[in-house]
C-alpha cells in the first residue's frame, strides 16, 4: 500500500503521487500490478515520464572492503509525456513481470532477515526527477525453491542471514548483476565437517540452478576451505522427489570431497562464487546482463548508488 507524497523536487505547490500495489506479494517470474495516482498542484505541469523501479540492497566489494548499496535492478515505464492540470486527479494502471532471478524476501509469510525489496516511483518534470518513497514488496519462493528451503529446515539447518552479493557465479548464466546468498548453520550431524552453508538460487523459466558453498572445517593435518556444489533442477520436479533426501546427499557429497570444488548429483556441473574486486572487476563480471539498458560503465554510478543506509 502506497501513501501520498509531495514531489519535493518540484517545489511547494507541486503535484503529489501515491503508488498503490494491488497485492504487494509476488514470486519470481510472476507479476506486480497496481496504479500510480497523481494529484495536480497549484499549476499545470508537463510530465516527461513516470517510471517504476524494483529496488533492493546489495553488498558490493570495493577497494576499501565491502559496503552496502541501494539500487534499482529492473525498470518499467508507466507513462510517457503527459500534461497534469492544476488539481487534476489522474490514475495510471500498471502491471509488469518480476525478473525470474528476483531474490526471495519471505518464506511461509515470514520476512527473510537481511532482505529489502520495494517499488520506487520516479516522476520526471522539466528534467527534474523525483524518486519517490519505496512501496515494500514481498517476494515468495517458487515451488521448487520452497521445497529445497523446507528440506534444509527438515534436516535441522538453522537460518543465519540472507544478503545479495554484487557479481557473478562462475559458469552460471545470470541476467541480474547480483546473486542471493541464504546462509545456514549446520545441524549436529554435519557440524563436524561444516561451519556454514550458503545457498544460492539462479532461476529461469525452465530450471533453477542451485549453488551451495560449504565452509568446511579443517582437520588435524589440513586447514579449512570452501567446497562447492552446483545442481540444475527443472521446475516440474518440485513434487517428484524427497528433497530432504536429495539435499542430504548434496551435503554428504561435499563432506566427502577433500578438494574444491565439489560437483555432481542432481544435474551435475560445477562452479563457485566469483566477485570482482573494485569497480573494474565487478563491471567486467556483469556486462552481459544488466537490467534497464544500463551499459557496463554506468553500473556503479547508476544502478547501485551508495545511499549510506537502508531505504
Amino acid at each position: 500500500m502506497g501513501f501520498k507524497k509531495m514531489l519535493g523536487a518540484f517545489g511547494v505547490g507541486g503535484p503529489s503521487v501515491d503508488t498503490v500495489l494491488t497485492d504487494p506479494t509476488t514470486r519470481p517470474g510472476a507479476s506486480l500490478a497496481g496504479q500510480v495516482n497523481l494529484v495536480g498542484g497549484n499549476h499545470d505541469v508537463e510530465i516527461e515520464h513516470i517510471t517504476l523501479g524494483l529496488v533492493t540492497r546489495v553488498e558490493v566489494e570495493g577497494g576499501q572492503g565491502e559496503y552496502g548499496a541501494t539500487g534499482e535492478f529492473h525498470r518499467v515505464g508507466v507513462s510517457g509525456p503527459l500534461r497534469l492540470a492544476e488539481k487534476q486527479q489522474l490514475s495510471l494502471p500498471f502491471e509488469f513481470v518480476v525478473p525470474w532471478e528476483t531474490p526471495i524476501t519471505a518464506v511461509h509469510g515470514q520476512h527473510l532477515r537481511g532482505m529489502t525489496m520495494g517499488v520506487r516511483t520516479e516522476v520526471s518534470i522539466a528534467r527534474a526527477i523525483d524518486k519517490g518513497d519505496l512501496d515494500p514488496v514481498s517476494v515468495h519462493p517458487l515451488p521448487i525453491q520452497e521445497r529445497i528451503l523446507e528440506a534444509f529446515a527438515r534436516l535441522g539447518f538453522q537460518f543465519k542471514n540472507a544478503d545479495l552479493e554484487y557479481g557473478r557465479i562462475a559458469g552460471v548464466h545470470q541476467t541480474l548483476p547480483f546473486y542471493q546468498e541464504i546462509e545456514y548453520y549446520p545441524p549436529a550431524q554435519y557440524a563436524h565437517g561444516i561451519n556454514e552453508v550458503e545457498l544460492t538460487f539462479v532461476t529461469n523459466p525452465q530450471t533453477v540452478e542451485i549453488v551451495l558453498e560449504f565452509d568446511k572445517r579443517g582437520g588435524m593435518f589440513s586447514g579449512g576451505h570452501d567446497s562447492y556444489g552446483r545442481y540444475t533442477v527443472p521446475h516440474s520436479d518440485a513434487d517428484s522427489a524427497d528433497w530432504a533426501q536429495v539435499v542430504d546427499g548434496w551435503v554428504r557429497e561435499a563432506l566427502s570431497h577433500h578438494q574444491q570444488p565439489a560437483y555432481g548429483g542432481y544435474g551435475g556441473g560445477h562452479g563457485g562464487h566469483s566477485r570482482g574486486h573494485g569497480a573494474g572487476g565487478v563491471v567486467a563480471g556483469v556486462a552481459g546482463g544488466l537490467a534497464a539498458g544500463y551499459v557496463a560503465g554506468e553500473v556503479m554510478e547508476e544502478v547501485f548508488e551508495d545511499d549510506g543506509g537502508d531505504e
